[in-house]
């Protein structure tokens, strides 16, 4: 507990500083050069908004958003121009599929645009229809990953989702009859509410288990320090200290049954489509408003205006907002940290990628095995049973800073209007 307790305050403040961009600057991303990529696109449209996300987020208005997937083609076809090449795409909100037909063009425009292999597209239960499951399948999406969160209830109505997506049954229903549908149809869930005990954990695993889905993706709550007041307020204080207990019995209950595609990833097959776009790619392009990106070194962020976003790209400029060049350790460390992240990492191959810095790598590679967070097969290291939830804490606290950013950005803009 005191060394779980430990990592979680070192990584909070290591990752706080980290994420201090510099903004109302002259940001010149670099120029591409044909190394394969993936690109993120965001959708920040959302039909209502759930109290507990921290994500960039905004409530749907219909001519807004189709001026947004304008704007969106603008962005990606500079990418184009700026030499990049992406080979698979993320899309990620918000709900990306509040106007399927924008997003299937979209898609088609990519696939146009790149040699696209993988595309990952989020959506939520009440999508889960035959129009836009035709449309995501004609666009060629390869995994469809659908926010349950959970089946329980008590919790849907206390986050706001029971009327908009309908009963645990409802949802379980609906997952059923799209089984097969696409190469991977990932559920996500989340642990770790306030009132979430073992039990509800248990019952949603029940259900995930009869489903046999192809992936599920388990994640801890993840909010800001805005967005932990709206869960606090609607259903009661956060509480990191059963976290471990109830991320155990999910591993001890999908482990069986799944690999580990990531810490707090589990899939049916060894490998599948985008599991998690930050360990499938080493760096990726952020298109969208708010949207966040990382290449060669640099990570950077759009604006979350979304009237400057749209307005920029009219004029033919990336809507950059704020950026950060990582020092050679800083990017050490971010590509250490999200490779493990998938559980395994060719030690051989972080070394040849930073020559100068292999005494560094190895003192980091020896303090974790001395922690026991890894254990040695050659020139692989793997996470331990230990270190699989060190990690979840590390990328717990790695999103959090990330969304304290976005909650700064936003706060920026309301002060202006």
């Amino acid at each position: 507990m005191f060394l779980n307790t430990l990592v979680s305050k070192l990584a909070s403040f290591s990752f706080a500083r980290v994420m201090r961009f510099k903004e109302n600057e002259e940001i010149i991303l670099p120029p591409g050069d044909g190394k394969e990529r993936l690109l993120y696109i965001h959708i920040p449209f959302c039909e209502r908004l759930c109290p507990y996300c921290s994500f960039h987020r905004l409530p749907f208005q219909e001519e807004l958003a189709r001026r947004y997937f304008v704007a969106l083609k603008r962005e990606i076809e500079i990418y184009k121009k700026l030499g990049y090449t992406f080979t698979g795409t993320y899309v990620g909100g918000g709900t990306p599929t509040v106007l399927i037909e924008e997003l299937e063009d979209l898609l088609h425009f990519v696939r146009y645009l790149f040699p696209i292999k993988e595309i990952s597209v989020e959506t939520n239960p009440n999508h889960l229809t035959d129009n836009h499951l035709a449309a995501l399948q004609r666009a060629k999406v390869n995994r469809l990953s659908v926010g349950v969160q959970s089946f329980d209830d008590g919790l849907l109505k206390a986050m706001d989702r029971y009327e908009k997506y309908g009963s645990g049954e409802t949802i379980y229903q609906r997952l059923s009859s799209i089984h097969g549908s696409f190469a991977t149809i990932n559920t996500d869930m989340i642990f770790n509410f306030p009132t979430q005990d073992e039990a509800m954990i248990d019952r949603d695993l029940d259900r995930l288990l009869s489903l046999q889905m192809e992936q599920i993706t388990y994640y801890p709550l993840m909010v800001s320090a805005t967005t932990k007041m709206a869960v606090e307020k609607s259903l009661g204080m956060v509480d990191y200290k059963k976290e471990s207990n109830l991320y155990e019995r999910i591993v001890e209950r999908l482990s069986p049954v799944y690999n580990f595609s990531s810490a707090w990833c589990f899939s049916l097959k060894k490998s599948s489509a985008i599991d998690e776009y930050i360990v499938d790619y080493d760096e990726y392009a952020g298109a969208g408003s708010g949207a966040i990106g990382y290449l060669k070194g640099m990570c950077y962020a759009n604006t979350f205006d979304l009237l400057q976003y749209i307005a920029l790209l009219e004029k033919g400029r990336l809507p950059l907002k704020a950026s950060r060049h990582f020092t050679k350790r800083e990017q050490i460390l971010y590509d250490f940290l999200m490779k493990l992240f998938s559980t395994r990492i060719d030690q051989r191959a972080l070394k040849e990628k930073y020559p100068r810095y292999a005494g560094f790598l190895e003192l980091v590679f020896l303090t974790c095995l001395s922690l026991g967070a890894l254990k040695s097969d050659g020139p692989y290291l793997y996470l331990t049973a230990k270190g699989r939830y060190l990690w979840v804490i590390l990328m717990r606290e790695f999103f959090i800073a990330v969304n304290n950013f976005r909650d700064y950005c936003r706060k920026q803009i309301s002060l202006k209007s």
